[in-house]
């Protein structure tokens, strides 16, 4: 979505001529009406406008007496491909986005087939050790190790190909000359790779004092590590930063734990209450962010920092760091068994 969504907007009182004025001005052939709590009530298309006027309807009549009241939806989650077929089959042009009965998107078919070039920077974290995938890792750095036909980092390369990519930074360290020989500068994949160096470990965070003082001051970068396979829509998470002119924008995903116990609550050594292996969900980081120019500005060359500290920082400062829940596919290949996850996975995937 390179359009701002909320522009499309309006409030149960508004009228024809609103509308009109709405999709006029936003050319994209709809509009959304919602009520305080961003709870989607209809949609207006020039469709029903048109109707609504040889029906000798007023321009001041309210858009409620004209919408659709119940339009077709999609999770906010939902993969473009499917996306796509959902609109061909029941053949329209746009389906708003939802997420806990609220909206917070729009895709249109014409966006979804639109190819589109983004250069914002794309920094990839490859210098680990990969010390838990040993051996496999005594001769090979692991963002090197091949998943399917190829290594786990082509495949990320390849990922933000796909999305529109095409200006990307490698963060290295160890065993950096494999890296570099097999990518080189990126002309092979039709892309521009640079490299830089960390001579010792600087942290997640630390690799953003690095990268060079030419990188543009108006797009924020996406920084991920290279150890992460994902299906994650890039577009979207850009889109979603951008939006909210976030400070930094860190990827969660939620993790349950049940606790294999029954769980007892009391007061003094009476029992309030009992529940049997309850389970508890948290976010946790999922090794992705959105990043501004500010923030990478604020790194120090050579200064060690972790990123989730680097952030806890600029919360402290401006209270701007804003999470984007991802629910598609993720995997952080860190251990033997994750590893061998990815090998079953890569083939139903797509991304092999």
């Amino acid at each position: 979505m390179s359009y701002s969504w909320k522009k499309i907007l309006l409030q149960p009182e508004s009228t024809v001529v609103d509308a009109l004025r709405v999709i006029d001005s936003e050319a994209l052939r709809i509009a959304l009406v919602v009520n305080d709590e961003q709870q989607l009530l209809g949609v207006v298309t020039d469709g029903d406008i048109r109707r609504g006027i040889l029906n000798n309807l007023p321009l001041d009549t309210s858009v409620v007496d004209i919408m659709s009241c119940s339009p077709i939806t999609a999770p906010a989650s939902t993969a473009k491909e499917q996306l796509v077929k959902l609109m061909e089959s029941k053949g329209i042009l746009a389906i708003p986005l939802m997420e806990d009965n609220k909206v917070v998107g729009l895709e249109t078919l014409h966006n979804l087939f639109e190819e589109k070039t983004y250069h914002n920077p794309v920094f990839i974290m490859a210098g680990g050790f990969g010390t838990r995938l040993r051996p496999l890792t005594d001769t090979c750095p692991k963002p090197m190790l091949k998943i399917g036909n190829k290594p786990i980092l082509e495949t990320v390369i390849r990922s933000f190909i796909k999305a529109g990519f095409v200006n990307f930074y490698i963060s290295t360290h160890y065993m950096p000359e494999q890296i570099q020989n097999h990518f080189g500068d990126g002309s092979d994949l039709g892309v521009k790779i640079s490299y830089v160096h960390e001579d010792s470990p600087l942290g997640t965070g630390g690799a953003l004092g690095l990268l060079p003082d030419d990188l543009p001051q108006d797009l924020p970068l996406i920084m991920m590590n290279g150890d992460v396979l994902t299906k994650v829509d890039f577009e979207r998470l850009l889109d979603f930063h951008t939006e909210n002119q976030a400070d930094a924008t860190m990827c969660v995903r939620e993790y349950d734990y049940q606790i294999p116990y029954g769980v007892i609550n009391g007061e003094g050594n009476k029992i309030t209450s009992m529940v049997e292996k309850p389970i508890q969900r948290f976010f946790v980081n999922a090794g992705i962010y959105v990043v501004s120019p500010r923030v990478i500005q604020s790194v120090p060359e050579n200064y060690h920092i972790d990123m989730p500290t680097l952030l806890e920082q600029h919360m402290n400062e401006r209270d701007n760091i804003l999470m984007f829940a991802i629910h598609e596919y993720w995997l952080d290949i860190g251990r033997m068994d994750d590893f061998n996850r990815a090998q079953a996975d890569i083939h139903t995937l797509g991304l092999d």
